[in-house]
């Protein structure tokens, strides 16, 4: 994609990793030039963010990275955006077994409005199942398996993605029709109301999720190292934020036309028959000496239970504005051997699909306008459903994660829906060794009767899969989803005296 999405000599022309050519004809000279060319000090940055003073932090860098030289200046790159023209198509075999669609379009670089404004029109396109492209590719036409946009903003240039992957037997041209006649209503139209709402809210709830957490992706470490490489500031994050909050449906809708109306790549993946797989050793030098470990410092736990007998343990945590909810039920894989192969995980995955009192999509828009995150999975021995809520809004988010656990319908068109992407998904698992091993070794491990026998994909087989009825699921639930068979672990803003309350209710 980046060979044909850049032009000759431009720095995103090429990936990170290079070329076999390229790798064969560099010399050691050559690795070593570039070394000293770029691995000086006055060319990185280090974020430190975690359990830490400040003079510490500045004292060990001090020693440890002091002496290294700074390096010669670095040449910087002006913006180059190198905008497309026209539609640029292209067709590969790969090993995989479900075709895929790629439609790219080259945006401004990190930073600038325009690429947080396509940031918040890839929400609106992709995210949630209110999203345009799943609610009409995934929900109502059933013609993809998932579909997703989103960007990806570099120094000087960003690109905007849509990845949509077929259902078993559909043709990638349906797929990309639908994808062009929803991103036309989106340009000529914009955004609703609702939806700049929405994607508003979840990009809030997401940055503080974020920044709960110290490294990783999206961490405290993450966010202040890009934002001083690309922003030459480590609190550039701020503009954004405040850009966001102030963006409206016009914003969108005039950014999505000057960057997405035109000069777009389209790439067709089709599967190739054969597999093969390689590996990249990876050597190690000798590892720093390790220091003495600090004493951790964990929250105390309260524990207390509800009328009903539903077990609660509590650990308080008040740095930021969010309760975090797991409700783990003794019941897993493993609950199979009663009925069908597969039932456990399709219950749960049927839990937020419609309740007494809301379809799917009517879950999933107030999921999205209270900024909270709602999911329920499986594994071997238990079963969970998990709630993130910003506590503003913790009633309404638990009123919602109570009716989805409470009050499941399973709609006989919603399973009919869930069970061609279980099918899709077990055909997958199929050609993928991992998977396949996932799927083989329970019985020869422990034989054909044992409750662990069945596929630890927890997806059963077509058999089981195309025979489940939505009674099954409702004996699943009626049996094992109850609050004596449930310990609710809760960690966040939030006192005891203050949660009970809220969960007796």
């Amino acid at each position: 994609i980046t060979g044909n999405t850049f032009p000759k000599g431009h720095p995103y022309s090429w990936t990170v990793i290079g070329s076999l050519d390229d790798l064969d004809a560099a010399s050691l000279e050559d690795v070593q030039e570039w070394f000293k060319a770029y691995y000086g000090a006055a060319n990185a940055v280090i974020s430190i963010a975690g359990d830490i003073e400040t003079q510490t932090a500045k004292a060990k860098v001090e020693k440890y990275f002091g002496s290294i030289p700074a390096g010669p200046p670095v040449a910087r790159h002006d913006v180059w955006i190198a905008k497309m023209e026209g539609t640029h198509r292209q067709l590969a075999q790969d090993r995989v077994p479900l075709p895929r669609i790629y439609k790219v379009w080259n945006i401004p670089q990190w930073g600038s409005a325009d690429a947080d404004y396509l940031n918040l029109v890839s929400d609106v396109l992709s995210v949630g199942k209110n999203s345009r492209f799943y609610k009409r590719l995934v929900y109502e036409d059933q013609i993809a398996t998932s579909v997703s946009a989103y960007v990806d903003l570099r120094e000087i240039a960003g690109q905007f993605t849509i990845v949509a992957t077929a259902q078993q037997g559909v043709d990638l041209k349906d797929i990309e029709k639908a994808i062009d006649e929803e991103l036309a209503i989106f340009l000529q139209k914009g955004p609703s109301r609702s939806e700049m709402d929405r994607i508003k809210t979840q990009y809030r709830a997401g940055f503080i999720r974020g920044i709960e957490r110290i490294g990783g992706f999206g961490g405290k470490s993450d966010i202040l190292a890009r934002n001083q490489v690309y922003g030459d500031r480590p609190d550039q994050y701020k503009i954004t934020l405040d850009r966001v909050a102030a963006a409206t449906a016009k914003d969108l809708k005039e950014s999505a036309n000057r960057w997405l109306s035109d000069g777009v790549y389209v790439l067709e993946i089709h599967p190739f028959p054969d597999y093969s797989a390689s590996t990249e050793d990876a050597d190690r030098s000798k590892l720093p000496d390790v220091g003495d470990f600090p004493p951790l410092r964990f929250p105390d736990l309260e524990k207390t239970t509800l009328a009903n007998g539903l077990n609660v343990i509590l650990a308080e945590r008040h740095d930021i504005p969010v309760v975090d909810f797991n409700w783990v039920f003794d019941a897993g894989y493993a609950a199979d051997q009663f009925g069908l192969p597969g039932t456990a995980s399709m219950t749960m995955n049927m839990l937020d699909e419609g309740t007494k009192k809301r379809s799917a999509l009517e879950i999933s828009a107030e999921k999205d306008r209270l900024g909270a995150s709602l999911g329920s999975s499986s594994q071997l021995d238990i079963c969970n459903v998990r709630l993130s809520a910003l506590k503003e809004n913790l009633e309404q988010s638990l009123a919602l994660a109570a009716d989805v656990i409470l009050n499941p319908v399973f709609p006989e068109d919603e399973l009919a829906r869930l069970k061609k992407q279980r099918m899709a998904r077990i055909k997958q698992e199929k050609v993928r060794p991992f998977s396949m091993a996932l799927r083989v070794f329970p019985k020869l491990l422990y034989g054909q009767d044992h409750a662990y026998s069945n596929p630890l994909t927890g997806s059963g087989t077509e058999a089981s899969t195309m025979a489940m009825t939505r009674n099954d699921l409702a004996d699943f639930h009626k049996t094992w989803l109850q609050p004596k068979n449930s310990t609710l672990v809760v960690v966040g803003d939030i006192s005891l005296e203050e949660l009970v309350p809220k969960l007796e209710k």
